[in-house]
């Protein structure tokens, strides 16, 4: 059995208590630079415990979650790594920075754009990266640069653990297809510090005890849970094969939805695999789910040792989503279903009311960069195109009537004769997308009724749902193409 201290928090309940009474009671000062933990994890779905997931083990990340502000309802502009990535660090949405896939950079259409931790640096900050803050290929690129942006940091680190090393002994259940791509495993022998993430929680560690007397914005990125699912074996044997479970959805689930709307590198259900062979690739995802909260929980324990917590603004937050079986057989990204277009996003900001509340409304993670530089007193650049959310840390139940874009580029293939443009909005209440405007698809589902997204109610519509489609449609053609309208917050709430 694996050790009993990964499923409970490493404080014991009284310190723990005091520790978060004093987050909520001790504003920063204000002269003082906060420090900022910038927490980026690869590939992870809601798939944790704060967020309801009865199969996730996951204290530490719980702990943070019970500390701070976390978002239910928080979107990315585009579920692929780089794209979101660039856009987070910019600011800005895809449509304006040109990335859509895994090989342009945003420099090439906003040279002079400034990025989150550039704008830390001209206040004086030192600003470092641990790991996958930008784009890497994954595996490939670990232990290098990968597709970095020099001018966003001082110092850059890029361990290399014994994963890469041992890339020989990854199982790989489409041996026709890279294990980048493919769903692929390993039960790692070794301790967690040998593996790549493991080495970047420690070198993270370093920094932070370096800079804990002066101001610093800490870029920390794991690379797991990307494929190949590369955990050491402790963890598997906390998720027995026996007790997973693929997720449900009706027979039919898909004959209403467009083709457009499956990700071309996932054209069959399930890639079709066998049913021990998914339940496999569930438990090695699950496994790495508890292996990166572990790192998380020694970023969060050293912040207190280093006693700096309270100066710290703590940020958590996931590329994208991630399909584990959806919609029957779904996997990985690459749509604008809720599991994909959803991610984990969660604030810690010293002395924030709202710490220790949950957040219900819909927030975009182009909303990531204008929050931070108001928690830390900053300036905000003009042309952010998203918004603080730091009337909802101080509130989180205010009144907010957001709603977010995201889109995703389909190539074209044997499927679809020419590329294909998807965008999705999701207000409080529907989710509507488009294939080409309309020309390869349309979907409208009512997340109060239908939770799951198995009714496109855009097939055979009624005369109340072709309402809903004719307020939606303005708001979601102006705002993926940068030309945003007035909100209509005034309107009856969508």
């Amino acid at each position: 059995m694996p050790d009993s201290t990964l499923f409970t928090p490493r404080l014991n309940p009284l310190k723990w208590l005091l520790f978060s009474l004093a987050l909520i009671a001790a504003p920063l000062r204000a002269d003082e630079k906060p420090n900022v933990l910038f927490i980026s994890v690869d590939d992870l779905a809601a798939s944790l415990g704060c967020y309801g997931d009865l199969i996730a083990k996951t204290p530490h990340i719980d702990r943070l979650a019970a500390t701070g502000v976390r978002f239910d309802r928080a979107y990315n502009q585009l579920p692929l790594c780089n794209p979101t990535r660039a856009s987070v660090m910019t600011g800005l949405r895809p449509d304006t920075i040109k990335v859509y896939d895994l090989d342009q950079h945003f420099r090439e259409a906003v040279p002079n754009a400034v990025t989150l931790s550039q704008q830390f640096m001209k206040a004086g900050y030192f600003a470092g990266r641990v790991g996958k803050i930008y784009h890497y290929n994954v595996p490939a690129s670990i232990g290098t640069d990968g597709f970095d942006d020099p001018p966003s940091w001082e110092r850059t680190v890029n361990p290399k653990g014994r994963d890469k090393d041992e890339e020989d002994l990854i199982f790989n259940a489409e041996p026709h297809r890279q294990i980048s791509g493919a769903l692929s495993w390993l039960a790692a022998d070794g301790a967690d510090g040998e593996q790549t993430d493991g080495l970047i929680t420690t070198e993270a560690i370093k920094i932070m005890e370096e800079k804990k007397d002066e101001p610093f914005f800490l870029g920390v990125g794991f690379f797991r849970p990307h494929t190949p699912y590369v955990a050491p074996k402790k963890y598997f044997e906390m998720y027995p094969v026996e007790e997973m479970r693929l997720p449900y959805a009706p027979a039919d689930d898909r004959d209403d939805i467009p083709t457009a709307a499956f990700a071309h590198n996932c054209p069959v259900p399930n890639y079709g695999l066998d049913e021990p062979t998914l339940l496999k690739a569930l438990q090695a995802y699950y496994a790495c789910v508890s292996f990166i909260d572990a790192q998380v929980g020694r970023l969060l324990d050293s912040l207190e040792n280093l006693g700096i917590a309270e100066k710290t603004i703590v940020v958590f937050w996931s590329d994208h989503g991630y399909h584990l079986g959806e919609h029957n057989g779904i996997w990985q990204k690459r749509t604008l279903f809720e599991q994909s277009s959803r991610s984990p996003l969660i604030f810690r900001v010293p002395g924030a009311k709202g710490n220790g509340t949950p957040s219900p409304a819909i927030v975009e993670f182009v909303d990531i960069y204008p929050t931070l530089t108001e928690a830390a007193r900053l300036e905000t650049p003009d042309g952010l195109e998203g918004r603080s959310l730091m009337p909802l840390i101080a509130d989180p139940n205010a009144e907010w009537d957001g709603y977010a874009i995201t889109q995703i580029l389909r190539p074209a293939d044997d499927r679809l004769e020419t590329p294909v443009m998807g965008t999705s909005i999701r207000t409080d209440r529907w989710r509507y997308t488009e294939w080409a405007e309309g020309a390869a698809g349309v979907e409208l589902y009512d997340h109060w009724a239908d939770p799951m997204e198995f009714d496109n109610l855009a097939v055979d519509t009624s005369a109340e749902d072709q309402k809903v489609i004719e307020r939606l449609q303005p708001l979601l053609r102006a705002k993926a193409s940068g030309r945003i309208p007035e909100t209509p917050f005034n309107q009856p709430r969508l």
